[in-house]
């Protein structure tokens, strides 16, 4: 009796942990909670250079890496190359072209080299949600990750993008980001 009793318990804690992640964390967010706030179109608000600076938490929790990016994006109607160029502070680059498109009702598709298929997200008012399957390049392990990204645009223009990596549905690594015009290039484009 009393093994069955702590197998109940186990089932009622699993259970609630389980309902608790899927109801009342990051990835319960849907983009119904950001219809209010300022319109966030990623053909307008994506649009030419950007700065990103940002930091990787690792599985513990703790930060694993640091890194700044230079983004440049350019659309045509719905649909958008967005050219990434990250410097992490562990001297290594990395390299990333989306390809974006978006619909009229703001679904969004997104491919890219490292992509295991294509993304699909949502915008929707001020947030952007955008989920996809990357593979990691051989230096980081080679794992095909679950990735969800959360992008939210504040009211002086500034993004400030989560994003979460699970492996096998568990938590493995978190993404904190800050992303915003690069006005210094965009003059220099401008002038030329």
């Amino acid at each position: 009796m009393e093994l069955f009793s702590f197998l109940i318990g186990v089932a009622v804690m699993g259970g609630l942990v389980w309902f608790a992640s899927r109801r009342m964390d990051f990835l319960a967010q849907t983009p119904g909670d950001y219809a209010v706030g300022p319109e966030f179109d990623i053909r307008e608000t994506l649009n030419g250079p950007m700065l990103c600076d940002g930091i990787i938490y690792g599985p513990t929790g703790r930060v694993s890496s640091r890194f700044t990016a230079n983004f440049e994006a350019e659309w045509d109607g719905n649909s958008g190359i967005m050219r990434e160029h990250f410097k992490y502070d562990s001297g290594t680059e990395q390299h990333r072209e989306w390809k974006l498109s978006v619909d009229e009702t703001g679904r969004i598709t997104a491919d890219a080299d490292d992509l295991v298929g294509s993304g699909t997200g949502q915008q929707t008012g001020s947030g952007v949600r955008l989920a996809y399957r990357i593979k990691l390049p051989e230096g980081g392990g080679g794992h095909e990750l679950d990735v969800v990204d959360w992008m939210y645009l504040l009211d002086n223009g500034t993004i400030m993008n989560r994003s979460q990596f699970r492996k096998f549905g568990i938590k493995v690594g978190e993404l904190v980001a800050t992303m915003r015009p690069d006005p210094e290039k965009a003059a220099r484009q401008e002038a030329a």
